[in-house]
């Protein structure tokens, strides 16, 4: 550039007293981080991801439950012969993987950003969330496998002693979803143990009522079926889980936001030229972030129209943590709308008034 560049910082910061420049002077990078913009800099009543210390113990809580009846559940299951019992019990034990992994992980997001790890480590919550999810689908697999050779070929079952253990599974995952419920479901992480745990209680259900069928009718292969139902509710939260996981790792806008409408809205505020290089994401759950470059009128003040652009994405979209490279328009682009003198290689659809 022709002229030094000013750099302009979040409000408060180096250099927010300086006056914006008019028509002709050289290009203001202007980088707004809004996310620490909360109240004159403080992150008061601001948090990203999971609320760790208050989730552990209703997590710990739900393992320590759910550990002491796995043990219960495989031994009446070997002697009632009841591949549902043995279903569940395999369900159960990556229910206790799964809120395991979620304690590791909140350990882990907990952690303070650091060195090269500039997000901290946020993103392990959605790790442990996408190998849940992929627990599932294997588990789904293997559970189908089993239950079809057993549809084939049915062995003897107690009904007796399904219905007793499915009725006592029923109880105990009642309880472990109501104390993981109380946990913060914002996170996929906890969501994932979450949907765990009311998949585990589904099938206890649809092992009770194939007792049931087994001990008033003698149909052995009910058992097969209920293995089969839980083997469709585990595919179902797999498919899900692992699809929201992935939609975060790939960097793609958040659920329920159109960058295409967000760059559009953003155009429209008082001042604004041009808004390109738009990329929203989420880092974490409850975590999304934003950022974009944008052109102002020559005229204008940077800061106040940055201040008015932040001031619509929180209230509009809830996007806090949000970085803004703010410049004054070209004549150039202001006649003819080139992106090029700022940005040698823009990315993503341009948006004008």
């Amino acid at each position: 550039m022709s002229t030094p560049d000013h750099d302009h910082g979040a409000p408060g910061g180096p250099g927010t007293t300086e006056p914006a420049r008019g028509p002709g002077v050289g290009d203001h990078d202007h980088a707004a981080h809004a996310g620490h913009d909360h109240g004159g800099g403080s992150h008061a009543g601001h948090s990203h991801g999971v609320a760790a210390d208050a989730d552990r113990r209703y997590l710990t809580a739900a393992l320590v439950l759910i550990g002491a009846f796995i043990v219960v559940e495989v031994t009446v299951g070997i002697l009632a012969s009841s591949l549902a019992l043995i279903t569940d019990a395999g369900h159960m034990v990556t229910d206790a993987f799964a809120i395991g992994l979620a304690l590791v992980a909140m350990r882990l997001a907990a952690r303070p950003a650091r060195g090269r790890w500039t997000y901290g480590f946020k993103r392990a919550e959605i790790l442990s969330a996408q190998v849940n999810g992929i627990t599932f689908l294997v588990l789904a697999v293997w559970f189908t496998y089993e239950a079809v050779r057993r549809l084939i070929t049915p062995p003897d079952v107690e009904g007796g002693l399904v219905i007793v253990t499915a009725a006592v599974g029923i109880v105990i995952n009642v309880i472990a979803a109501w104390l993981i419920s109380k946990a913060n479901r914002s996170s996929l992480n906890v969501e994932g143990a979450y949907q765990h745990i009311l998949n585990d209680l589904w099938a206890f259900i649809a092992t009770l009522v194939s007792g049931i069928v087994v001990l008033t009718t003698g149909f052995a292969r009910a058992d097969a079926i209920a293995s089969l139902v839980v083997a469709a509710l585990m595919l179902k939260s797999g498919i899900a889980l692992v699809g929201e996981s992935w939609r975060i790792f790939l960097e793609a806008a958040p659920t329920g936001v159109d960058p295409d409408a967000v760059g559009a809205d953003l155009a429209s505020v008082e001042g604004v030229t041009e808004i390109h290089d738009l990329h929203i994401w989420t880092i974490t759950s409850g975590f999304p972030a934003l950022s974009a470059h944008v052109l102002v009128e020559p005229g204008d003040d940077c800061h106040r129209v940055r201040d008015r652009l932040q001031e619509r994405l929180r209230e509009r979209y809830s996007i806090t943590h949000t970085t803004l490279q703010v410049d004054h328009a070209d004549p150039t682009v202001l006649s003819i709308g080139a992106t090029r003198g700022h940005c040698e290689d823009p990315h993503g659809a341009v948006h004008t008034p």
